[in-house]
């Protein structure tokens, strides 16, 4: 592995957080977490890939609903322990929810409240299985 993974602190566990950034938009579209090899390949290829923790194994973000996220850049946090992927988001659909961004609840007045529609119904999405 390339010296600038070893510039990463990550977790006891071999892993660091990821937020995906929409380009333009500044929007966080999603938050997953990275180990080296996910990391490497997403540098590597342009796109984004993720470490499934549930799943113990990489996660290819759009492998299996066609929403792929195009990396225009990746950045590292001031205390080296976060990375900041900056997004295309292909089809404009981050969630496996079928919305634009996995942050799609807000807190009001003790309540979470959904604040984005669902885009496209998951089952249209998905064949079978989920991101």
């Amino acid at each position: 592995m390339s010296d600038w993974l070893d510039q990463i602190k990550w977790t006891d566990d071999g892993l660091v957080p990821a937020i995906a950034q929409e380009t333009g938009t500044g929007k966080v579209m999603m938050f997953a977490w990275m180990n080296r090899d996910s990391l490497a390949e997403t540098a590597a290829t342009g796109y984004a890939v993720y470490w499934s923790r549930s799943r113990k194994k990489l996660w290819r973000k759009g492998e299996a609903s066609g929403h792929q996220q195009l990396i225009k850049s990746i950045n590292l946090d001031c205390d080296a322990d976060v990375i900041l992927l900056e997004i295309e988001q292909q089809g404009g659909i981050a969630c496996h929810t079928g919305r634009k961004s996995c942050f799609y609840r807000r807190l009001e007045d003790g309540e979470w409240l959904t604040t984005e529609p669902v885009l496209k119904d998951p089952a249209e999405i998905y064949a079978g299985s989920q991101e």
